[in-house]
């Protein structure tokens, strides 16, 4: 009788409310048993879940359940990063609350999110806007100010002049105001900050012990870090009658070059700039120009090197009869060393720009060792040396025929002997600026007084909430022209005072609350028993843009945790992995419209419109979006074609940490393969048990069967445990076919009905991490006790995986670019053919000709191309 085809509307809704009434995925601390701690970075609820959560979210789902299965106490917990600017866009674009708009969408997406089958802690459930979090969030930064690591100070910030609110860099397009298209100027504004500045050698040193986390994110925050190492030394200024002015200091970590000085500059708002605009409207006129860029490092390099002339000149230090004129210049930061550099054209391509710009000189001082110092000339790019001890000095006085290394030595022992300047180990990272001019988000717990300054907020009348009556009828921030909620008395002296109306950047929330999850309950902000098991997070998962700013702040916020007591260790996260994007084609009508991908169909080779008929522009895949319409909508999939069918697909053919294209025919495949490997189970469990063992004639292909099963079985654990579900799945799928094609020659080659019976629960087991409700079924049909979820991972048989197999690694050109196991011994032709086939291998090779491969038996193949 045909077996009915499965029906995940019936089976997912049935097991998620089993897996609810059993409460199977709340841990408790328990010190006896071995945990893992698996988080991904939890979602804004903008209103609904997307495709990339559901890849994001169905990994850390395998991890959790295949960890459980292996017998560890498993955190798997989720909340929501609540606070934010879209809430208050929708409470000026369609007049809800805040608040009503997060938690109306919380509901949507939680809902969304337990559609999907996952494994998580829900009774852990914290939003980051309710004031049960966020009331301890105040408690750590008031003992964090307790602690020295806050301070509150005058500071450059980008300033939206119709929305009246401070702008992050990422906000200002073009030197507008993402939302209100107004010109933003630079102001200077009170602003609190926490002191990352004082972990800086801390958080860059800490980076080496970080063996787990992608290289590329390591290399990243040592960047954003950006120790250097250099010398601070100063010019002596004159006017242009040869009066001396007020010496200015420089920071630079190329003092070797110092013979190429052309000019000097300084940042449009030092001190030496703001003085001189007073009585020079050019020097005015130029800084009013440039508080248009904003503040962003990006803006600022890809603007057109311009400046303004100073009317002073720096005397060289070392060439007295040389003077170089000083300018005010767009491109150079307040923010790093001392706001002002020495500009030197041959080795620096924006001091070439704007020294093309001006016609200042261009003097090569550094150049390849083989080259001759008379006829070495500098073009349209700067000569940077790639080795600082292969290229050599010109022109240069007493460093010549030095190399770079030596010379930075020799220059700065010079500048020391000569007491104009010192060494210096600068930072690029600077403190983090937390105020924010908006109302959704956490106060931040200060009250000012004009008798007493800044106090603290007593931590006995935390949390400080917000008031539900404000208005967004008008610009700026309602909590400061809120007609009550500002006006207290002072804690201190009892005299009228004002709140803090400012609040605190997102990212403060997202720096601390996988702590919280370790005891969301707690009176106190952590309990230290629950974080001293469960901290660090064994596997965080999330995508590459937050590989700077979120983890570093983290990074930080662990450090003065501890610092204050509230944590005992440092890293939060053992291990990193960050997922590639779900990208999807675009579809434009000939008008330029954009359009779903529901509403195209493909017909006679090309793509037209579902309704119309028109032939549609197709654009290349690229990252879901919403202003594309290239998005598809994980609920339409999950009720078309249910949970695990998304899940398979999301973790199927890509590697994890690549990008994944999303099409049609490939989530109809992994359907089509949920409904095969459903009837493979309803056939094998119409298979009688024997009573013995089965007779000599059916031990050979019995053997063959279940080496394959328990080879497959030890392949996919170590590829879960790495995260190559990939690979995991390619293996299932491998063993499905065997156990598929075992069945259906039963006769010509007899195997053990207990064979196909052990083997049917073990692919069970390896696919229950990846389909959960598919296991679960197919486990009842199997007749086995229990759930799934609740199962231990099965052992393979040691015996069984002696097979003559080998793991070698896969070359191009040398450079290793995959592995495969196969049998040993395999003719070289086999491997050949083998290797070439590998998705690694082919992107690798990239179209060019192979010369030959070279395969060293059961070590190596290294493809040589051409």
């Amino acid at each position: 009788m045909a077996v009915e085809r499965y029906n995940h509307r019936t089976a997912e809704a049935h097991w998620q409310e089993r897996w609810q009434e059993e409460r199977c995925f709340e841990p408790a601390t328990d010190q006896g048993r071995r945990k893992y701690y698996v988080l991904e970075m939890f979602p804004y609820p903008s209103g609904r879940i997307h495709m990339g959560h559901v890849r994001n979210y169905t990994m850390g789902d395998v991890i959790a359940r295949y960890m459980r299965a292996r017998g560890c106490n498993v955190l798997h917990p989720m909340g929501w990063d609540a606070f934010g600017m879209p809430a208050e866009n929708a409470a000026i674009e369609k007049g809800v609350h805040p608040k009503t708009w997060t938690y109306e969408n919380i509901a949507t997406m939680r809902r969304q999110l337990q559609s999907m089958g996952l494994s998580l802690d829900w009774s852990r459930e914290i939003a980051t806007c309710d004031p049960t979090y966020y009331r301890h969030e105040q408690e750590m930064f008031l003992d964090f100010f307790a602690a020295g690591l806050v301070e509150r100070k005058i500071s450059q910030v980008n300033w939206d002049p119709v929305d009246q609110t401070v702008l992050a860099n990422e906000q200002v397009i073009e030197g507008r105001g993402w939302r209100s298209g107004a010109a933003v100027e630079k102001r200077e504004l009170a602003q609190w900050f926490l002191k990352i500045t004082a972990y800086s050698d801390d958080l860059l040193a800490s980076l080496a012990r970080l063996d787990k986390w992608p290289d590329k994110v390591r290399l990243m925050q040592q960047n954003w870090i950006g120790r250097s190492e250099g010398v601070r030394f100063r010019f002596e200024l004159e006017d242009e009658a040869g009066r001396p002015d007020t010496p200015l200091y420089v920071y630079t970590t190329r003092h070797d070059t110092i013979f190429g000085a052309s000019f000097c500059a300084v940042s449009p708002d030092h001190e030496l700039a703001k003085r001189l605009a007073v009585k020079l409207p050019e020097v005015a006129a130029f800084r009013r120009e440039c508080e248009a860029l904003g503040t962003s490092e990006e803006a600022i390099e890809r603007a057109e090197k311009k400046g303004v002339f100073l009317k002073l000149y720096a005397r060289h230090p070392f060439r007295r009869n040389v003077r170089l004129p000083v300018y005010a210049a767009n491109f150079v930061l307040m923010a790093y060393g001392e706001g002002a550099i020495f500009g030197c054209p041959a080795h620096d391509q924006r001091d070439l720009e704007f020294a093309r710009r001006y016609d200042l000189p261009v003097i090569p001082v550094v150049a390849p060792a083989e080259a001759d110092p008379n006829t070495f000339a500098i073009g349209q790019e700067a000569f940077i040396e790639k080795d600082e001890t292969e290229a050599v000095l010109i022109n240069s006085d007493f460093l010549d025929g030095l190399n770079v290394v030596d010379a930075k030595r020799e220059i700065a022992t010079r500048m020391e002997q000569a007491r104009i300047g010192e060494r210096r180990i600068n930072y690029r990272l600077r403190d983090w600026g937390v105020s924010r001019q908006r109302y959704w988000g956490c106060p931040i717990p200060v009250i000012h007084c004009n008798r007493c300054g800044i106090v603290p907020v007593p931590k006995n009348t935390l949390p400080v909430t917000l008031p539900d009556d404000v208005t967004f009828d008008q610009p700026g921030n309602p909590l400061y022209r809120h007609p009550t909620w500002k006006h207290v008395n002072c804690p201190r002296c009892g005299a009228a005072a004002e709140r803090e109306t400012d609040t605190f950047d997102t990212f403060v929330d997202s720096s601390w609350y996988f702590a919280r999850f370790c005891a969301p309950r707690s009176e106190r902000p952590t309990d230290l028993a629950a974080t001293g098991y469960w901290m660090p997070v064994d596997q965080y998962i999330g995508g590459i843009e937050h590989a700077i700013l979120h983890l570093l702040y983290s990074r930080f916020f662990t450090r003065a945790m501890r610092r204050t007591g509230h944590i005992e260790i440092d890293e939060p996260f053992a291990s990193l992995f960050t997922q590639g994007m779900v990208i999807h084609s675009t579809f434009r009508t000939r008008k330029g419209e954009w359009i779903v991908p529901a509403e195209a169909m493909e017909k006679d080779g090309s793509w037209v419109h579902v309704s119309t008929g028109e032939e549609l522009i197709v654009g290349p895949p690229e990252k879901m979006s919403k202003s594309k319409k290239n998005v598809i909508d994980p609920e339409t999939i999950i009720e078309q074609y249910g949970a695990d069918t998304a899940r398979w697909f999301m973790l199927s053919d890509t590697p994890p940490e690549r990008d994944i294209e999303w099409t049609e025919s490939g989530v109809s495949g992994a359907w089509r393969f949920t409904q095969r490997l459903w009837r493979l189970i309803n056939d094998i469990s119409t298979l009688p048990l024997p009573e013995k063992d089965p007779p000599p004639g059916h031990h050979e292909a019995s053997l063959a069967l279940r080496r394959s099963i328990h080879q497959t079985l030890h392949a996919v654990g170590l590829d879960i445990e790495s995260l190559r579900f990939n690979r995991a799945i390619a293996r299932i799928y491998e063993l499905a076919n065997i156990l598929g094609a075992g069945f259906g020659s039963l006769k010509a080659a007899p195997i053990s009905p207990s064979v196909f019976h052990e083997g049917a629960g073990i692919l069970v087991q390896m696919f229950a991490p990846m389909m959960p409700h598919l296991a679960e079924e197919s486990w009842k049909v199997l007749g086995r006790q229990g759930l799934v979820a609740h199962a231990a991972w099965p052992v393979a048989d040691p015996a069984l995986l002696l097979e003559d197999m080998v793991t070698i690694a896969v070359q191009v050109n040398g450079k290793r670019r995959d592995e495969v196991t196969l049998k040993k011994g395999l003719p070289a032709s086999e491997v050949e053919s083998i290797v070439l086939k590998l998705d690694n291998v082919r992107r690798a090779v990239d179209g060019r000709a192979v010369r030959r491969i070279i395969v060293v038996p059961d070590r190596i193949a290294n493809v040589v191309v051409g």
